[in-house]
Parts: structure tokens; sequence; C-alpha cells
């Protein structure tokens, strides 16, 4: 549990570069749920961390932006009974939001035209569908 997190090769968040909180969890837990702190709360200071690479944290910072605060990111997970498990939760969803964010940009899409036959499909399609509708209709129009 005192490692880091490895994201990618190239890129491990050690582990001072981490902040867990915890609280009570609203979850399953019998008695037990109004006494223990099984909810964890992961933090990451993605903006001001030295771990993470520069050409990396532009890309990082624009896919997360809707995620970060003031360039925290933050994970809560509280699915399990035990705070451990919620921990190791907490830490796979981590990398598996940082690894994505990091992923390469997909490669451009490049414009295509439809093939003929496919043109002729789509307008015998829309035929057939005019005239189920206009066989619907009650008035004969």
């Amino acid at each position: 549990m005192d490692d880091g997190l490895r994201v990618t090769d190239r890129w491990v968040v050690p582990a001072g570069e981490l902040r867990e909180r915890f609280s009570r969890s609203s979850g399953p837990g019998g008695q037990g749920v109004n006494t223990a702190d099984s909810r964890v709360e992961l933090s990451y200071d993605l903006a001001n961390s030295p771990a993470v690479p520069e050409w990396l944290r532009a890309r990082a910072l624009a896919r997360l932006a809707n995620r970060l605060v003031d360039g925290v990111l933050t994970i809560a997970a509280s699915e399990h009974r035990a705070q451990l498990a919620n921990r190791e939760a907490a830490r796979e969803r981590m990398v598996a939001l940082l690894r994505e964010a990091a992923a390469p940009p997909p490669p451009p899409r490049r414009a295509t035209r439809p093939s003929r036959g496919a043109k002729e499909r789509r307008l015998a399609e829309k035929k057939r569908q005019s005239q189920r509708k206009r066989d619907r209709r009650v008035d004969g129009e």
C-alpha cells in the first residue's frame, strides 16, 4: 500500500503525493456502518505534481478538466464494507483515470464518401418506410 501508483511505464505517482481522507460510508455495513470510517477519498494534485512529465501535464489537465478542483483530482470509494478494500478500489480507479487521460489522442478520421450502393439502399429504405406509413393511413391520401 505504501508504494506509488504506476500509471504508465514512465509515469509513477509517488505515495507521498497522494492524500487519503476517511469518513463514514453510506453504503452497506450493518451495525458497523455508524462507527467505521470506511469511505475513502483519494486526492492527487495533478497540476503541481513534479512526477507528471511536462509533455503529459497539459493533455491530462485538459482531459480531466471537468473532474479537477484547483488542479486536484479526487476519487471517492465507498462500495465495500472494509476500508482497505475501498482504499484499493480508489487507487485502481485513480490509475484507470490517469491512464485514460495520458493515452495518446486517436488518429484523425479520414473523410470518406458513401458508396453508390449505400446511397441506393438508404433511398430504397426511405421509400419502403414512406409506403408503409402511407398504407397505414385511414383517409387514403
